[in-house]
């Protein structure tokens, strides 16, 4: 599945267009390394996105083309989850 679509599904990010735009920055990372919006993700992937000060590290658990709201968050699990303040 294609890394812009998984966000927009699983709902880490509300637009699909959002979703390009920030890989297309660069500021998501699959396994350690940039990522773009046209990149495979796959079950056991560990995504890192950056949301100005907040890195936010998920790791994939399922891939679903249609997924209920409620569901969501069963596709992924969030590994690491830094707080902007300290």
């Amino acid at each position: 599945m294609r890394l812009d679509k998984y966000l927009k599904i699983s709902r880490l990010i509300k637009r699909r267009t959002v979703a390009k735009e920030l890989a297309d920055q660069g500021r998501v990372d699959i396994n350690g390394q940039p990522g773009k919006a046209s990149s495979n993700v796959a079950v056991g992937d560990t995504l890192t996105l950056h949301f100005g000060q907040k890195p936010m590290t998920v790791r994939i658990l399922l891939l679903k083309e249609v997924v209920k709201k409620e569901e969501a968050a069963s596709l992924y699990e969030v590994v690491n989850e830094q707080a902007a303040e300290k």
